[in-house]
């Protein structure tokens, strides 16, 4: 990966601000002149609108179509799409890259100009890059909870009792990602521990981060970029990144074979995979970076104190059904 950022920097020569960044001056030239992109992600819709609007700021020649569909929704449509030869996306965005693995053969080589930059744990192929990685924290209601937890432990108070909100383990990737790590770093028994406190169960972190400013529950883990816009718009919010760590998820993206503005979805990919990029999603989303080295971490993250955590990719794939099938029993949760 590293030989392969290097060319791309070889192929811009001492290039000016943009060409340094985002690649070599044809690249730029090429994507401008296709004009516009299709971009498929499972991510939020108004999340997704805020990073294609930035980018436009950089580049505002190309216009990005996005389709934006559950996990399993468009992972689907991708697989039929690609099946009757018509699959229209330039850019493939998932949160679930046990999902992804299995169509990777769909997705043509890539690799941005700062490959070498990035955590070789976010990647499950050469093919797919974390464009996105999101991370866990705990939020409470300032309005209800006057003795706030301050560990993942502590959701298990028998004080918090009917209080916390839980999104259940087969809601998606993310949510996969924290329930692992509540059983292989809080213990084996933490589940049963924090299901004894009676949550509410929620679908996504949509509703219960809604829930929460609503006063409907009064704490919870979420993912930070669930819960931080609503604390930025004045909600009694407060987060945090409890000591015992931070799992993340990162997504995995990458450009159909079939893609028809390749050129356009290389810049897209380098843009959102640059420094640039991936501090305006800290800074304003609320993700974290599977950079090696972020340029800024997100608000109250102390990278001293909170360790970053990624799940072994093969228990990933493996424990999944068993592991949720468990996690249903002990919370009480039919699909």
């Amino acid at each position: 990966m590293a030989v392969i950022a290097a060319l791309g920097f070889a192929l811009g020569g001492a290039p000016a601000r943009a060409e340094e960044n985002f690649g070599p001056p044809e690249l730029i030239a090429a994507a401008k002149a296709e004009g516009r992109l299709v971009f498929y992600t499972a991510n939020f819709a108004e999340v997704e609108q805020q990073v294609i609007k930035e980018f436009n700021k950089r580049f505002p020649e190309i216009k990005v179509e996005m389709v934006r569909a559950p996990g399993g929704q468009l992972i689907t449509r991708v697989k039929t799409e690609a099946a009757a030869g018509k699959l229209i996306a330039d850019v493939v965005d998932h949160s679930d890259r046990a999902l992804m693995l299995p169509l990777a053969d769909l997705f043509q080589d890539y690799a941005p100009p700062n490959a070498a930059d990035y955590n070789p744990d976010a990647q499950i192929s050469p093919k797919l890059w974390p464009r996105a990685t999101l991370v866990w924290s705990i939020a409470y209601n300032t309005e209800l909870v006057k003795d706030p937890p301050k560990s993942w432990r502590d959701l298990t108070k028998a004080e918090y009792d009917k209080q916390t909100g839980q999104v259940f383990a087969a809601s998606g990737g993310t949510t996969w990602t924290r329930t692992m790590f509540e059983r292989q770093v809080l213990g084996e028994d933490y589940w049963a521990k924090q299901a004894a406190t009676h949550p509410v169960l929620y679908p996504s972190g949509a509703p219960m981060s809604d829930a929460l400013v609503r006063g409907e529950i009064a704490m919870g883990p979420l993912l930070y970029n669930a819960i931080y816009p609503k604390q930025k718009d004045g909600a009694p919010i407060k987060i945090f990144f409890a000591p015992e760590g931070a799992p993340v998820n990162p997504y995995a993206t990458g450009i159909p074979k079939t893609a028809a503005h390749p050129n356009a979805a290389k810049l897209f990919l380098n843009w959102c995979m640059s420094r640039e990029g991936q501090t305006f999603m800290i800074k304003e989303l609320g993700n974290l970076t599977s950079l090696r080295e972020p340029p800024v971490y997100p608000e109250g993250f102390d990278p001293t104190v909170v360790k970053v955590w990624y799940p072994n990719f093969d228990q990933y794939v493996k424990l999944h059904e068993p592991w949720v099938d468990d996690w249903n029993k002990t919370y009480g949760y039919r699909q």
